[in-house]
């Protein structure tokens, strides 16, 4: 019996035999990245919106740099992780910068054509490699839990079983809410699914849910199927075409801010999403300069279209909690991107109550990686122990990230094993607590 040509096709492309892994399981991994990621789509452009910008020429320029994001990081690094616009660089984008700072949209977007082109020469140098494997390995652990409560606090938050408190900051939804009960119903069936080791558990999960949604009428029915792609016109190049507008210093503040959350943003997810997946060989990441790298490229690309910068997505984890191992994933949710730009009433069925319930089980399951740091250090719990927790606190993983960089040298040092420091992280220690400041100095914070 003759091999089948595309089969051999895609084993020598991804490998998929070395990762143990099958087409099948890539294409569910991938269909269940996008469909968790897929929000992106329409949270995106309310965002920009915000600050003026052309919501349907962002819609498309969203979907444009997610694919270009993830064809390169299939093709260059084989990684079954998605890339598309950051939440967080987007909000920072509309409401510090335009919003409080009163800068143009179009000028501000020339500071992110900026920031995106020394990213890429950072990454050139491959000193975004080095430091990234600089990072102790109880620290990237810390990382990979971190986000894991991290998503996992989005999902409870967005799906209802978390609200807002005035006394108490957070408390419990309410159950008199009926989407809430929706995302309980996805939280159970897709909990039992994987108690019971189903095959795609969390991608079944969804489509109940959904189904469940429509049945309902708690999700509404999309009025229409197939919609024209909108035009990029109104966000095309203007970030580009607004270069000399930075001759004005404040927007080099601004520069350097979007620089550097992108920079540590994307490691410390690249790295929680490879510790999940058990990339990680002797505390270092295969392959992390070529996915870096097509980090930076779609930042630019993305730049360029119109819109903030691109990172990888946390909900990557969503594939690889159900068997992604290739760039094939990765393909599948470009391919998915690229479908939506012509389908996009479709996604709306996708709701937050949907997603919630996926964040929340791939929060359960990252969060497994505590458990191989070293608590019976006290040097060590305690930066990664801070970087944990000041991830969802905080609502940002740059903060974690930081909080465990600031305090290891410090309490390395009070242990007496001020030598495993090395000197790229106290260069960290000094980049973070800049980082800080100018970001808590900026109007509107």
């Amino acid at each position: 019996m003759e091999s089948d040509p595309n089969l051999s096709f895609m084993e020598k492309l991804f490998h998929l035999k070395e990762a143990n892994t099958t087409v099948r399981r890539e294409v569910l991994a991938g269909l269940t990245t996008f469909v968790s990621m897929a929000y992106i789509l329409f949270v995106n452009p309310q965002v920009l919106g915000a600050a003026g910008m052309d919501k349907g020429a962002v819609f498309t320029a969203t979907a444009l740099s997610a694919i270009l994001g993830s064809v390169l990081m299939a093709l260059l690094a084989n990684y079954p992780i998605a890339i598309a616009p950051g939440l967080g660089d987007n909000a920072f984008f509309t409401y510090s910068v335009v919003l409080a700072m009163g800068i143009p949209w179009q000028t501000a977007m020339a500071g992110v054509f900026m920031s995106s082109i020394l990213f890429l020469l950072i990454s050139v140098l491959k000193l975004r490699e080095l430091v990234i494997d600089s990072i102790p390995h109880d620290l990237k652990l810390a990382m990979a839990s971190g986000i894991g409560l991290f998503i996992a606090f989005v999902g409870l938050q967005g799906g209802g079983l978390v609200t807002a408190s005035k006394s108490t900051l957070v408390e419990m939804g309410s159950l008199t809410v009926p989407t809430t009960w929706l995302t309980i119903f996805g939280l159970v069936a897709t909990g039992l699914l994987m108690a019971k080791k189903v095959p795609g558990s969390i991608f079944i999960g969804m489509v109940l849910t959904t189904i469940i949604g429509l049945i309902t009428k708690l999700i509404p029915l999309p009025k229409q199927i197939i919609s024209t792609i909108p035009s990029m016109k109104p966000t095309f190049g203007v970030g580009v075409a607004h270069m000399p507008d930075l001759a004005n210093p404040q927007l080099w503040a601004v520069v350097l801010v979007f620089l550097l959350v992108a920079f540590f943003d994307t490691a410390g997810t690249l790295i929680g999403l490879a510790e999940q997946a058990g990339f990680m060989k002797d505390n270092k990441m295969p392959r992390i300069g070529k996915a870096l790298m097509a980090d930076s490229i779609s930042m630019l690309g993305g730049a360029v279209m119109g819109t903030t910068p691109t990172a990888a997505f946390v909900e990557s984890s969503a594939g690889i909690a159900v068997g992604g191992r290739t760039g094939l994933t990765a393909l599948v949710v470009s391919a998915m991107f690229a479908i939506s730009m012509f389908f996009s009433p479709l996604l709306s069925i996708v709701t937050t109550n949907v997603t919630a319930p996926v964040l929340i089980i791939v929060g359960i399951l990252m969060a497994q990686s505590m458990k191989q740091i070293d608590w019976t250090k006290f040097e060590i719990a305690m930066p990664a122990f801070l970087t944990i927790v000041g991830m969802p606190l905080t609502y940002n993983i740059s903060y974690g990230f930081a909080f465990g960089i600031l305090f290891y040298p410090l309490t390395m040092w009070a242990a007496g094993r001020r030598k495993e420091v090395t000197p790229i992280m106290y260069i960290l220690f000094f980049v973070f607590i800049l980082l800080l400041y100018i970001i808590n100095i900026l109007p509107g914070k």
